[in-house]
């Protein structure tokens, strides 16, 4: 029985994360292609959706919790293992789904700051580079035309 459980709690974090992935995939990918013009962002999306399924499926099947239906807690003298009913297969398999969207709410959310925190960068950075690039080639041509050279 607990074999049974500990693979539907992994089937459950695992369509979790595959519809998370999904949901976010297009998003993802505008941010990523905005941010880094280059080939190598498809990878960088590729990898977010790896981390995206690990952090899913880690945060989804706790190990630890499962634990209490094959062995009691050594701290306990008299403790018994905790019989797994209808109920707590409910209860499991919940705190399945919401430990898998918790942990992947949080790893976008750390994804999304960078990302924000990059895009302001490079932002500022083209916007610095066009603010140089239009002053210099005019600051120079108009002070040779007009000022004799220094001697």
């Amino acid at each position: 029985m607990f074999l049974s459980l500990l693979l539907a709690t992994l089937l459950t974090a695992t369509v979790v994360s595959a519809i998370a992935a999904f949901s976010f995939n297009k998003p993802v990918k505008q941010i990523l292609a905005r941010l880094i013009a280059d080939p190598i962002s498809e990878a960088w999306r590729r990898y977010l959706h790896f981390a995206l399924f690990v952090v899913g499926i880690s945060t989804g099947v706790r190990i630890h919790d499962l634990e209490r239906y094959i062995s009691p807690p050594p701290w306990a003298k008299d403790a018994q293992i905790l019989e797994l009913t209808s109920e707590r297969w409910v209860l499991e398999i919940y705190r399945t789904i919401i430990g898998s969207l918790q942990g992947i709410a949080w790893m976008m959310l750390f994804f999304f700051i960078v990302a924000l925190i990059a895009y302001v960068i490079v932002r500022i950075a083209s916007m610095w580079q066009a603010a140089k690039l239009s002053k210099t080639p005019s600051a120079e041509s108009s002070s040779s035309a007009t000022s004799p050279p220094l001697q």
